[in-house]
């Protein structure tokens, strides 16, 4: 998109190491706006973007005017639009992103326009890392046995992606086998300040992005403003339409001190996720400041900013500093990109040092760092830290809560001379995204194995262990460092590089192991280095789910029990047979850096990076189609022709109220986009089971509900089939089922019945409806199950809006109704009314519950369409709908 106006005169030149670049300055526009200097880092980073985008129609001068008086009142009701400068993708978020665009070119074709029109202009980098599963464990061999069957599995989407990569201009794919699309990103892709030529000059500005991976805040650390939004909203940006948003409230976490001997940058975070949860910063800002990140490391900010959507935030940013400038120049960027950083920042007061006076915010924490202690968190959700020291008591309380008198039971193992019992850890996983990108806390986990080895230790039996680095460079440093062979002499070898355990890659467990849990119904668990822990997502027959560092994930693997107090019991029994502690074995921070100091290298990041678009031959050698629009394959179990454009006029049509619609479920608090729209296993006997079935795809070849997110006959399927949601409609029943009069069946059983009377649908729910991942098939499947209003106490951010773009209204009850004060059973008749007049941001609509008895309840609900244009959006069926239609129009 052009530039804009320049009504403030902003625009101004910088010249470094010889070389000129043109900006839009913060500080001339302050002569207009008044001092913005203490305004938070993250704002000037938004207000720059208004700046640099004003065309007197999506942004004015009076959004200028309303970042400027943020700082009066530390809040705002203004709505601006916000224009990031790229997009990242993984491949389970890409491929159905790919196939919308691919979707509209069809359509663009069906009504006449110009398939050209659908191309990204904002650069695009997709990175396939979603994909490889921890089939193999444990082995020399089982890296290359897992890539072989993640080609083998996904060749129609490696295909598929191959032909978007040469289809679409502003599109790069990094494939398989290089590392999870965030650290990819935070070693490689993030520039912090991002150049574009146009009309002969050279324009600098701040690196921002969007992500279809709601951790795509984890670039936050780097100073580059990102956050993860739906695949279609990412599409949107992609095709020229701006972050439609309001002027979000900033809150402020001081850090102070220092980190603690023994401490890892995982406990901090786990302290961080649980006192900002607490403190409620859902849609809101994150942004660190204080004296205590002199003492993080880039890295340790990395893993804190990862964690933004487990504390609730839209991102958690830190400032530009002598730091970022290190961690710069040592992952091998381009030299004179780095001195353009800083000269930038200090320009346009984006720098922190020691002398900048704190930002104003809208309220402020504080956390002294030497107060972090060993930590966990679960055992199903990431903000529930649970000290070490308290593990095993609670993970004791846990099963006895679950199995009263059958705590203590054992289950024998066929075929081994070992039981299984309650707290058993049967995956101990040191899984991308959080983690792996921090070298003290892998080196830390191999320096455990280490001690661990010498002493005579190893793995439990039954544990599954798996290494899955965010990037080959970990490798290159573990095996320099000599500490890769200790952890693969403990079960730790090389699985994959990309995210497994913490999405539900975590392979299935070994047929003994499941039958003898299912045999006494045992309470097992996992233990995992990632970020998510929801119900059902590691592994199906793990109830007992904890989030901890790498040193830890390999402790418990050694201890193989949660009810193990790991500060006071034994691990184990040495070669010596003597008793190892966790302090035997546990390395100091002093250990930890003399190693990294002598591991690793700028030479090792410019290695890895310097063909990072061209992968392994297996990539190379995939055939793929040609040509501006995609065949489609009818018989395609992986990629289908979408439905959300058949029929599509070029004009919108008018709003409709919802009249004698039935709810399809009835949902509890923190229902997640996993219990929406799984990405784990697909069932047998599930209706996306049997759908693959009866296109003669063997169980074995069913992969996962991620990797088949562009077929909207399977995840249409698999949308509410999570093995662990609770239909109040449905009581005594766990997994996908509703009612259709008066039967219970699977949810999309129903659902299709519905559909086939006419009959629309509403679900119901709680607080904080659609946490988690930013899937946006948690809003396709609903759309497609014939799901026309979500009505809840609260939603989740990303959710929220994914369900706007889909054409979906969100509603939310008032203060103090909730589903129970209405006691909804689910076999009422809803009407809602009002929407067909005409929609505004935040208005009230009428809800009329009629009950089985004849009695109707009238109440009030608020529209959660939230701004001008999503009111747009939702007026032409979703937000593709309303890009095609105007492009078809700008053409014309």
């Amino acid at each position: 998109m052009a530039l804009g106006k320049d009504t403030l005169n902003t625009r101004r030149q910088l010249t470094v190491n010889g070389k000129t670049y043109d900006y839009y300055s913060l500080e001339e526009a302050s002569k207009t706006l008044g001092d913005i200097s203490r305004l938070p880092f993250s704002l000037k980073v938004l207000l720059e973007n208004l700046l640099r985008f004003e065309d007197d129609r999506t942004v004015k001068v009076d959004d200028i005017k309303a970042m400027a008086g943020w700082l009066k009142d530390r809040t705002s009701d203004s709505e601006i639009a916000y224009r990031p400068a790229r997009v990242l993708m993984q491949d389970f978020t890409g491929v159905p992103a790919v196939v919308d665009l691919a979707a509209m070119r069809q359509a663009m074709v069906e009504m006449g326009g110009d398939p050209k029109k659908i191309n990204p202009l904002s650069p695009v980098d997709l990175v396939i890392d979603h994909s490889v599963m921890v089939d193999s464990f444990g082995g020399a061999d089982s890296f290359q046995k897992n890539v072989d069957l993640e080609f083998d599995r996904n060749g129609e989407r490696y295909s598929f992606l191959r032909w978007g990569q040469t289809a679409f201009d502003n599109f790069r794919v990094v494939p398989p086998g290089t590392g999870i699309c965030h650290q990819v990103n935070i070693e490689n892709l993030a520039q912090v300040v991002w150049t574009k030529e146009e009309n002969g000059a050279t324009i600098a500005y701040p690196d921002t992005l969007v992500g279809t991976d709601s951790h795509t805040t984890m670039v936050n650390g780097l100073s580059v403003l990102g956050w993860g939004v739906g695949g279609i909203e990412a599409e949107a940006a992609m095709l020229g339409q701006p972050v439609s948003m309001v002027i979000p409230e900033v809150v402020g976490m001081k850090l102070t001190g220092k980190m603690k001997e023994g401490t890892t940058a995982t406990d901090l975070v786990l302290t961080v996720t649980e006192i900002l949860r607490a403190h409620g910063v859902v849609g809101k800002f994150v942004e660190f400041y204080g004296a205590g990140l002199d003492n993080l490391t880039l890295a340790d900010q990395a893993t804190i900013a990862n964690m933004a959507p487990e504390y609730g935030a839209t991102c958690g940013f830190f400032p530009i500093d002598e730091e970022t400038i290190r961690y710069l120049n040592f992952t091998s960027r381009d030299a004179d990109r780095v001195a353009l950083v800083e000269a930038y920042a200090r320009a346009q007061g984006m720098w922190r040092d020691t002398n900048t006076p704190d930002p104003v915010f809208t309220s402020s924490l504080e956390l002294d760092l030497s107060t972090v202690e060993p930590s966990l968190a679960g055992p199903k959700r990431p903000q529930d830290r649970i000290s070490l020291s308290n593990l095993a008591p609670k993970s004791i309380e846990l099963i006895n809560e679950a199995l009263g008198d059958k705590a203590g039971d054992k289950s024998p193992v066929e075929g081994k001379d070992y039981e299984l019992s309650n707290g058993d850890v049967m995956i101990a996983a040191i899984t991308s995204c959080t983690n792996t990108s921090n070298p003290s806390v892998l080196i830390g986990a191999g320096l455990v194995a280490k001690k661990a080895v010498e002493l005579g230790l190893t793995s439990k039996p039954w544990v599954k262990t798996s290494l899955a680095p965010g990037s080959q460079v970990v490798t290159d440093y573990l095996e320099k460092a000599g500490l890769q062979d200790y952890l693969n002499q403990i079960g730790f070898d090389l699985v994959g590089y990309g995210c497994t355990t913490c999405i539900g890659n975590s392979g299935p467990l070994a047929d003994e192991h499941i039958a003898a849990i299912d045999n006494k119904e045992l309470q097992v668990a996992a233990v995992l280095s990632g970020n998510r822990n929801f119900e059902g997502r590691v592994s199906p027959q793990t109830r007992l789910n904890y989030l901890a560092s790498p040193p830890l994930v390999v402790a418990y693997a050694l201890a193989g029990n949660v009810t193990i107090d790991l500060l006071n019991d034994p691990i184990g029994q040495g070669k010596d047979g003597q008793d190892v502690y966790l302090k035997d074995i546990w390395p100091t921070s002093q250990e930890i850096q003399e190693i990294a100091n002598v591991s690793l290298s700028p030479e090792m990041f410019k290695a890895r990076y310097e063909n990072v678009f061209e992968g392994p031959q297996q990539w190379k050698e995939i055939e793929t189609a040609t040509g501006l629009t995609y065949d489609w394959n009818d018989q395609s179990t992986y990629v289908q022709y979408p439905p959300f454009f058949e029929g599509m006029s070029r004009e919108a049509g008018d709003l409709s109220d919802i009249t004698g619609a039935r709810p399809l479920l009835v949902l509890a608090d923190n229902i997640t986009t996993d219990h929406i729209s799984p990405a784990g296993a697909i069932k047998a006997d599930s209706p996306g089971g049997e759908y693959l079935t009866s296109h003669q795809v063997r169980p074995i070849d069913f992969n996962s509900y991620g990797s088949r997110r562009g077929n909207h006959e399977v995840m249409m399927r698999g949308t509410f089939a999570n093995i662990r949601i609770k239909n109040e409609m449905v009581p005594g029943t766990e997994g996908g089922f509703s009612k259709y009069k008066g039967e219970v069946m699977p949810v999309y059983d129903a659902a299709m019945k519905y559909i086939d009377d006419g009959t629309p649908l509403v679900v119901f729910g709680g607080k904080e409806y659609g946490m988690g991942s930013s899937r946006d098939w948690a809003a396709k499947g609903t759309r497609l199950l014939g799901v026309k209003a979500v009505i809840v106490e609260s939603f989740e951010r990303i959710h929220r809006s994914n369900l706007v773009f889909m054409g979906v209204l969100p509603l939310v009850f008032k203060d103090g109704v909730t589903r129970e004060t209405l006691g909804i059973t689910g076999d009422e008749t809803i009407d809602i009314s009002g929407v067909e007049k005409g929609i505004t941001p935040g208005m009230d609509v009428d809800c009329h519950i009629s009950r089985p008895d004849g009695s109707v309840e009238n109440i009030k609900l608020t529209c959660r369409i939230d701004t001008a244009d999503e009111v747009e959006y939702f007026r032409h069926g979703g937000i593709l709908h309303y890009v095609l239609r105007n492009l078809i129009h700008d053409a014309a």
